[in-house]
């Protein structure tokens, strides 16, 4: 990034953070759409049944551990790569 001057720096910096926030909504969504699929029956009520309010908790739970243990590994391989300073296989 060095080799940018400051307007294509922060023209960087601009996209990079869209593109995070597009994809932080599509895992949003995702998120939304397979725990609803996975725990709401039906719709006789306006508002969630206990059982199915237990299992949205229990599916949003599950998915936000695990991202957050992808998020861990990845952050444990990106500094194994710095330690052996660059690419796997090099």
């Amino acid at each position: 990034m060095d080799s940018l001057n400051q307007n294509e720096q922060r023209e960087l910096q601009t996209r990079m953070e869209k593109k995070q926030m597009k994809e932080f909504m599509n895992m949003y969504s995702n998120l939304v759409q397979q725990c609803f699929d996975n725990c709401v029956n039906g719709f006789e009520s306006k508002s969630l049944t206990s059982r199915e309010e237990g299992c949205v908790m229990r599916c949003v739970d599950k998915h936000m551990k695990a991202s957050q243990r992808l998020g861990d590994r990845f952050q444990e391989q990106n500094a194994a790569m710095a330690q052996s300073g660059g690419m796997p296989g090099r």
